[in-house]
């Protein structure tokens, strides 16, 4: 039963990514998700009380993928950390298989909903003091010079969304491991000692 219950509430999210992503959130309806997923209303109400926990579920689902290869992007050194995190950018892209557009439709719902704003904002704050722990961690084993580790984190959450957001224009239009190396390269030279 649990087994069944937990394939239930994974069609469920994957129709509601499909939907968000092909219509966007406002366009897409729970009766819309049901159908696609193949599931009664009361199956839906069952595993989310609305609409906006599917599509916060995904988020953190997301998130929950992005953390991973953070913890596993990890190396001895910060610039090395760094750098092996440039390189995810292509299997992050393989990952979201079309499904980068949800990225616009978290920001865009966002700016629309507090409690979504709440949600989203919180994760974005976590990334910021992340990443400057890790400048701070740069700074002490002597790969970057002084600097404020939180205006460095802020470039280097830029240089993420920017790519990310870049990726969604023109998907296929760039070698996007070799453009986050080089230009991880270009930001490092900024930050080295």
């Amino acid at each position: 039963m649990q087994q069944r219950s937990e394939e239930t509430r994974a069609r469920i999210l994957g129709a509601a990514l499909k939907k968000f992503s092909s219509s966007g959130y406002d366009a897409a309806s729970v009766d819309d998700i049901c159908a696609e997923a193949g599931v009664s209303k009361g199956a839906f109400y069952h595993h989310f009380p609305s609409k906006q926990a599917v599509f916060l579920a995904l988020f953190e689902n997301w998130l929950t993928m992005v953390d991973a290869g953070l913890e596993t992007a990890r190396k001895p050194t910060v610039p090395e950390t760094l750098t092996n995190m440039a390189r995810m950018l292509p299997f992050i892209f393989a990952q979201a298989d079309g499904r980068l557009p949800m990225f616009l439709e978290f920001w865009l719902q966002a700016s629309r909903d507090k409690a979504v704003w709440k949600v989203i904002n919180a994760p974005y704050k976590r990334y910021l003091n992340y990443f400057a722990a890790l400048v701070k961690q740069g700074i002490a084993e002597g790969s970057f010079h002084r600097m404020d580790p939180g205006s460095a984190a802020q470039v280097i959450v830029s240089f993420a969304v920017g790519m990310l957001l870049q990726g969604l224009i023109a998907p296929q239009d760039t070698d996007w491991q070799k453009a986050a190396e080089q230009s991880m390269k270009i930001l490092m030279k900024g930050l080295a000692k």
